[in-house]
C-alpha cells in the first residue's frame, strides 16, 4: 500500500525520514494491521516488520495523545530493546504529541509509577517489569487497543510465557499482534488463549 491513506502527521513523518512507499512485505502487513485483525507477523530480520508495526500503531492512535492511560503496549525482551524501539518510535512521533515510554527492570519502580501515572500513549515494556507494575496497581491496562509481543522469539525463556498470558488476561477487547523471526510452538499456543482468528503473514 502507499502511504496516502495514513494520518497526515504520520505521512509527514515518513516523508521526513525518507520513506516514500512500503516494501512488498509491508504491503501485505499494513492493511491487516490497519483493519484491526489479530496477527502473527513472521519474517527474518530487516524485512521491515518493526517499521510496519510503528506505522500501524501511530495510525491506530490517530497520531495524537488521549487522556492518561496507555492505548498501546509493546512487549520486548530487555532494556536495550525497549530503549531502541522507543528511539525508533520517536523518529515518527516527534511532530505529534504522542507520548512514548520505555518501561524496563533496571529503573526505580516508584519513579516509573509516577511517570506512567502522568499519562502515556505507547508503553514499550519488558514482561517482568510490566507485570510487577500492573500488580502494584501502577499501570492501567483497561484502555489498551493494541497489545504486541515484539521479536517474540524469546518467549519460551524463563517465566515469560506465563507472564504474558496473565497480562493478556488483564487486557479487555484489543488487537493482539505477535512479531517474530520464526514461528514456534510457544507463540503458536497463544492462538488458543487470547488471540482470535489470528492471521498469519509470513515471509520465508
Amino acid at each position: 500500500m502507499s502511504f496516502k491513506k495514513l494520518h497526515p502527521l504520520l505521512k509527514e513523518s515518513l516523508e521526513n525520514a525518507g520513506y516514500e512507499t512500503s516494501n512488498p512485505f509491508q504491503k501485505k502487513v499494513l492493511p491487516i494491521l490497519k483493519a484491526g485483525s489479530d496477527a502473527y507477523i513472521i519474517a527474518p530480520k530487516d524485512s521491515g516488520k518493526t517499521t510496519a508495526l510503528i506505522i500501524a500503531t501511530i495510525h491506530k492512535l490517530k497520531a495524537e495523545a488521549f487522556e492518561d492511560s496507555p492505548r498501546a503496549v509493546i512487549i520486548v525482551k530487555d532494556k536495550a530493546d525497549a530503549l531502541a524501539l522507543k528511539d525508533e518510535f520517536e523518529r515518527f512521533t516527534k511532530n505529534t504529541d504522542l507520548r512514548v515510554y520505555a518501561l524496563y527492570d533496571e529503573y526505580d519502580i516508584e519513579k516509573q509509577k509516577t511517570e506512567v501515572y502522568f499519562g502515556q500513549d505507547i508503553v514499550i515494556a519488558t514482561p517482568a517489569r510490566l507485570s510487577k507494575l500492573y500488580f502494584l496497581n501502577g499501570i492501567h491496562l483497561g484502555e489498551i487497543q493494541l497489545f504486541v509481543i515484539e521479536d517474540a522469539d524469546y518467549v519460551g525463556r524463563n517465566n515469560t510465557y506465563n507472564l504474558l498470558l496473565r497480562l493478556s488476561e488483564s487486557v479487555g477487547k484489543s488487537q493482539f499482534v505477535i512479531i517474530a523471526d520464526a514461528m514456534s510452538s510457544k507463540i503458536k499456543n497463544y492462538q488458543n488463549s487470547f488471540m482470535s482468528n489470528a492471521q498469519l503473514i509470513e515471509k520465508k
